[in-house]
Order: C-alpha cells, then structure tokens, then sequence
C-alpha cells in the first residue's frame, strides 16, 4: 500500500479538490483507493455521502488513531491511501505526513498562500526524511505567476509537479455530484490536469507501469 498525505498550513488550497481527484483517477486505473479525512470540516466525508458509488472508502478520523486506521486500510487490501488534511491544524498534517509515503503540498500560486511554505516544510520534516512535492492549483489561464512561483519553491528546495490544476467550475460540479473530473466529463481539461498529476504521483511511488497508465480518457 502506498500513502499519500496532502498538507498545507493553510485552509483553501484545494487539498480535497485533489484528494478526491487522485482518489477517483486511481480507481479509473484499477487501484483499490481509500481516503482517510482528517479535516474537521469533514469535506471529503461529505462527498462521499453524496457519491452513488461505493469506492473510495472513506474514513473520518483523529490524529490520534491514524495509526490504527492507516492498519485497518492495509487490511481492506488498499492499494492507495489518500490522508486529507485541515489547514493550519499542525496536529493532523504531522499525523498525516509521519504515516505517508508522499507528501504533496497544495498551493494557489498567491503570495498568501506561499507564505505557508516555511511552516509547512517545517512540518513535514518534522515527520521525518519524506518524499515531498507542491502542486500548483487554481491556476488562471493567463499570466506566467504559476511559473514564476514554481521557480521560487524550487529555489527554497521543494519540488514541484511539472502539471498544474486550473481554476475550474467541473470541480465545483465534480464535488457537487459526489464524483470526479474523469467520471462527469473525461474530455475535460480538468480531467486531462488530473491525469498528469496522478501520471507524476505514481512514478514518484513506484506504482506500476501498468497501474498507472490504465485510466483512460475517451
């Protein structure tokens, strides 16, 4: 099993956005996916109430028991575990990065939100030597700030995915159906963003050739 915490010390990022995103590419890839939301706000819960398909379990959780659940998944025959997180909640996103293989930081290309990094980088070498990366969401279509911002992290020494997510409405109507990009409209732009995203996730965790290439957009 492989475990992927999304952490960033502030709220709005688009952690959930790409929890669920991952979650329901992995699935379209043949994984067997589950997601633990650690975020009081219980955001991934709640699509998951209004989502018609069984998969992704998903499991509310405290800090405290991540552990246990992190087990409980391994048992259920997991192949990817999602940990969704709640912004500046230091508590949850250490819990979230000890038990993962892949930390992936969510930032909107602001300053606002890079003003989180340090706090976040601190966090997350806090858990230990992880493998990390940010991934630039709400991207507008103009403008080059995305590039420049992603030069920036890369200097403070965080890596950064080479596909960025764009500020898009199928999300909103995604979340809003209990689905993901690839399920309500894979032709979409947000659903080929998604895609690369999870193409670059899975080389960074080893996921197979196979594993990785199956989700196909028609």
């Amino acid at each position: 099993m492989k475990t992927i915490a999304l952490i960033c010390q502030k709220g709005g990022t688009g952690k959930t956005t790409l929890a669920i995103s991952l979650a329901t590419e992995a699935i379209a890839a043949g994984l067997t996916v589950a997601i633990i939301d650690l975020d009081p706000q219980v955001s991934a819960c709640e699509w998951s109430d209004i989502r018609q398909q069984e998969a992704p379990v998903v499991i509310d959780a405290q800090p405290a028991r991540i552990d246990t659940v992190v087990t409980r998944a391994r048992d259920m025959g997991v192949d990817l575990l999602l940990i969704d997180t709640a912004g500046r909640t230091e508590q949850a996103a250490l819990a979230g990065a000890r038990v993962a293989d892949l930390v992936l930081v969510p930032l909107q290309p602001s300053v606002i939100d890079l003003k989180t990094i340090r706090a976040t980088t601190d966090l997350i070498n806090l858990a230990g030597d992880k493998q990390r990366a940010a991934v630039l969401t709400r991207v507008k279509p103009f403008g080059n700030r995305h590039t420049e911002t992603a030069q920036w992290l890369e200097q403070q020494g965080m890596p950064v995915c080479p596909a960025t997510i764009g500020d898009r409405i199928t999300f909103q109507d995604a979340y809003a159906q209990g689905a993901g990009a690839i399920e309500i409209d894979p032709r979409s732009k947000a659903a080929s963003e998604i895609s690369e995203v999870y193409k670059y996730v899975s080389i960074l965790l080893g996921l197979s050739d196979a594993e990785a290439g199956r989700a196909v957009h028609v």
